[in-house]
């Protein structure tokens, strides 16, 4: 355990002014407090608070921070009080410590709606002083490095949530070592044999190539002495669990990626960033589509940074990142730079950002009566996920996390012009309206008057500001759509367990779901807020787990106006389980699609032909068609074998056509009856993991729009 004195030191070779008789005080209070406790690996207790203000040390952080790490478990698991840390360390202190009490005792597995009350309060707390979470980031870090000590369920557990959720926060707090390193140690107990596997496999790639990032980096910095730059060049390897991210996202195996060596340029200004970049590109060919101006269009967290990918003449790619050293500072302590000293006074980092601001950002977006859900929705999306960076016609930069639509650009820019939207032109072409934004696109927003929200926008929009403006117009202007819709949805539920929905039911179901009447119970349920599996388990819980009897064909799809029949679109094969809309033909029902069939932009021009949709959430017969795109091995008893596996999972075949012929593999259309898209998952995991099936996926057709009875 490090001592006092060490501590200290600690905190001197960054801040020679520091309070040393306070940071000792807070050190003999945390040792009392935590006397004859130990951890679970036998060591005292108190050697996990020291090792917390340790690794704060690392971040330069001050003396109020490295206290509070020293103090953050005295609350919750001594016999400290809240006042007797205010008396001993100041209103500061004790405030810190509340909050990193509050963020340790968050249930982040529990029930949403209580997880979502109590981000809410957090995040209330949290705009105040946001480093609670540098001191919990810290925490998670060591209990993460001594986490073998715990049982292995426990250690799976702990291993998700950090994967889930404090990894990701780390990243957007710009602390992305912090992150790697979260992500490297819950790989270790997640997947040890997928970990083991990558560094075995870097290990030959080394004895076969030889020092790659050596004799890149003797190259990249003889090119900057020609272009008489002064530079620092480092280069790595990337971490096991970044690979094995690539490898999954790229379907690729290890033996196929290129991108594998990372390289960072740090140099004396901003002008020699952009001379740096020219250097390396007049030397070796930049990969299109892979860079990235974060200097002249900064994250929200202070990051600023040129990345580029370039290839050499053997093909390999690198990636190489460009920045100047007080960006590298943020870029390594990302918000925790805000704090940070350097020679005993705060570093007047230009780049630092006031982190406050951020969370700010988040929580001004929704009123008091807000839902929590929502709220807590928002929190999530704006918070896990990178940004991309769009330009308005008149040359402004919206930005928006990556994944983002032009109906999130619309409400980014005004509430009023996401609600008139009707479509979008990305760099002058039209495109639908769930189209995935990139990085450095102009986007125009097209509005008409009289246009007013989709429900199936929800779909497509993925910001929470978008997302809650979309339902706060929807529960205002289709209110009573959404009654009729949900009264149907219920009326169908309750009849399938052998019940009928009366006025008392769904009082009493609203009542025990915590709403206000059975008309927002009924709204929410015909929004997709709820689900009829919901309601009559809130007052028949022990029916809404029986299966019963199968859903008839003719009735699987509510939403429907009586006596009008529906039929599934064959360009998508719509499954139960999934988001569906319905397409009116005159004289021929209703055509029911996927929510994100590309043949729907035919209709986006359209929107009184759209019916909102959802299947019967009851247990359906496996009548329902789709095709499978497979290519196999060409050996003896290999198609049997698949059609055997097909079987196994209790799908029929119904048709089976050759596409191809080759001498190595076979690559065929398969027709299997499924009752729902968990049963289609199930199939294709089953098949991908054969050694004999080379691919397989879910066909969609790419012909016109013709109907098919389902």
């Amino acid at each position: 355990m490090i001592s006092a004195e060490d501590l200290i030191a600690l905190v001197r070779n960054y801040n020679p002014k520091t309070n040393a008789a306070r940071i000792a005080d807070a050190y003999a209070f945390g040792f009392e407090m935590h006397d004859g406790q130990t951890r679970q690996s036998g060591e005292p207790y108190f050697s996990h608070p020291v090792a917390v203000a340790a690794i704060l040390t690392e971040q330069r952080l001050d003396d109020a921070t490295i206290i509070t790490a020293l103090l953050h478990d005295t609350i919750e698991d001594t016999k400290a009080s809240y006042s007797e840390v205010t008396r001993r360390f100041g209103t500061e202190v004790a405030e810190l410590v509340d909050g990193v009490t509050k963020l340790t005792n968050l249930q982040l597995s529990s029930r949403e709606t209580k997880q979502a009350e109590n981000f809410r309060k957090l995040f209330m707390a949290m705009s105040k002083d946001l480093r609670v979470i540098l001191v919990k980031l810290a925490d998670r870090l060591h209990n993460m490095r001594t986490i073998k000590a715990m049982k292995p369920e426990k250690q799976a557990q702990k291993a998700r949530e950090t994967m889930d959720i404090f990894a990701p926060l780390a990243g957007r707090m710009g602390m992305q070592w912090m992150r790697e390193e979260l992500e490297d140690l819950s790989f270790r107990v997640l997947n040890p044999e997928g970990r083991q596997s990558i560094i075995r496999r870097f290990i030959t790639l080394q004895r076969e190539t030889g020092d790659v990032i050596h004799r890149i980096t003797g190259d990249m910095r003889h090119e900057l002495e020609k272009a008489g730059i002064e530079a620092e060049v480092f280069g790595r390897a990337k971490k096991p669990y970044s690979i094995w991210r690539k490898m999954q996202e790229k379907d690729q195996g290890f033996s196929r990626l290129s991108d594998i060596y990372g390289f960072r340029i740090i140099t004396g200004s901003e002008e020699d960033c952009y001379r740096t970049l020219g250097a390396i590109h007049q030397r070796w060919r930049a990969v299109p589509g892979r860079f990235k101006d974060y200097i002249s269009q900064p994250k929200s967290n202070g990051y600023r940074s040129i990345h580029t990918t370039v290839s050499g003449r053997d093909g390999k790619r690198v990636e190489v990142q460009i920045r100047t050293r007080q960006m590298h500072d943020v870029a390594e302590t990302g918000v925790a730079a805000h704090w940070s000293y350097r020679d005993g006074v705060r570093s007047e980092n230009p780049f630092a950002v006031d982190p406050a601001k951020w969370i700010a950002s988040l929580t001004e977006q929704f009123d008091a009566e807000e839902d929590h859900e929502d709220f807590l929705e928002a929190v999530k999306l704006e918070m896990y996920s990178d940004q991309v960076f769009c330009f308005t016609p008149t040359g402004d930069v919206v930005k928006l996390p990556r994944g983002a639509t032009p109906i999130d650009f619309a409400y980014a820019i005004h509430t009023r012009i996401g609600h008139a939207c009707v479509g979008a032109k990305v760099d002058g072409i039209r495109v639908p309206l769930w189209t995935r934004l990139k990085n450095g696109q102009s986007v125009e927003i097209i509005t008409a008057e009289g246009q007013t929200p989709q429900v199936t926008w929800l779909e497509i929009a993925t910001t929470g500001k978008a997302r809650t403006a979309i339902r706060r117009a929807l529960r205002e202007l289709d209110r009573g759509r959404f009654i009729k819709l949900g009264h149907e949805l219920a009326r169908s539920a309750f009849e399938h367990v052998g019940r009928k929905v009366t006025d008392k039911v769904l009082e009493t179901a609203a009542r025990h779901l915590r709403l206000t009447g059975r008309d927002e119970l009924l709204a929410r349920l015909g929004s997709a807020e709820l689900t009829a599996h919901d309601v009559v388990q809130a007052v028949y819980p022990e029916l809404a787990s029986d299966d019963g009897d199968q859903v008839p064909p003719r009735r699987a799809v509510i939403g429907l106006q009586t006596g009008q029949s529906f039929e599934r679109a064959p360009c998508c094969q719509p499954l139960p389980g999934e988001r569906i809309v319905g397409i009116t033909y005159r004289g021929k029902g209703v055509v029911v699609h996927t929510i994100d069939c590309d043949r729907l932009s035919e209709f986006e021009d359209q929107p009184g032909r759209w019916v909102d949709l959802h299947w019967h959430s009851g247990t359906h017969p496996a009548v329902y068609t789709v095709t499978l795109d497979m290519t196999i091995g060409n050996d003896a008893g290999v198609l049997g074998r698949i059609c055997t596996l097909i079987g196994e999972k209790k799908a029929n075949i119904s048709n089976l056509a050759f596409v191809d012929r080759k001498p190595d593999f076979y690559r065929l259309m398969v027709d299997v009856e499924l009752r729902d898209v968990e049963q289609l998952h199930s199939l294709m995991l089953m098949l991908e993991a054969e050694s004999d099936v080379a691919s397989v996926e879910r066909y969609r057709e790419s012909s016109p729009v013709h109907a098919t009875t389902g």
